[in-house]
């Protein structure tokens, strides 16, 4: 099995959320580091270990950065990472595959399943380090709830100011451990 280190600089987390029941948020998590095992010769030997920054949220606006990073929300200063652990990888065709696994957010552990699309290996270019790399995008939906994560505001035609469910997706791209 072959190991592979998330590059910082070109893997993301990022995730939607309804806001007034009417449009979709978008944010991210600039901070992303963990591990992959992967051959493409024995995909049941998959795993995946993520480590995201709790403080490195992005969403463009100060002001609800701010604020997402309080005890409102992700309590940056109490829970300064989300993690993802795999137990299981069930590969499809195409280099597709569900990656379950527990992710923890707010410091609730919860059983999630990625749904996931492996790219490569391939080689970058000499001049930027001639490493072997691949890539991951996987998604999943949770609801903030299950994780402690429960602010809102009640609207007065029904509904609440931020939606229950959350759309994440990761972008990775990882090295191989040399």
């Amino acid at each position: 099995m072959k190991t592979w280190r998330i590059d910082p600089d070109h893997s993301v987390a990022a995730f939607t959320v309804r806001h007034l029941t009417v449009a979709k948020v978008h944010g991210q998590f600039n901070t992303i580091s963990g591990m992959v095992n992967y051959d493409s010769a024995d995909q049941a030997g998959f795993s995946l270990e993520a480590v995201i920054d709790t403080a490195g949220i992005y969403t463009g606006i100060n002001k609800r950065d701010d604020h997402l990073r309080s005890p409102d929300f992700f309590d940056v200063t109490k829970f300064p990472a989300i993690t993802f652990h795999s137990t299981g990888f069930a590969a499809r065709e195409d280099n597709r595959g569900n990656i379950t696994g527990q992710l923890t957010v707010h410091g609730i552990t919860r059983q999630v399943i990625l749904d996931a699309a492996i790219s490569g290996p391939v080689k970058s270019p000499e001049e930027i380090g001639g490493e072997m790399t691949i890539g991951i995008s996987a998604r999943t939906m949770i609801n903030r709830e299950d994780f402690g994560i429960t602010w809102n505001v009640p609207l007065a035609g029904g509904g609440v100011m931020i939606g229950r469910t959350i759309e994440i997706f990761l972008e990775i791209e990882a090295d191989l451990e040399r």
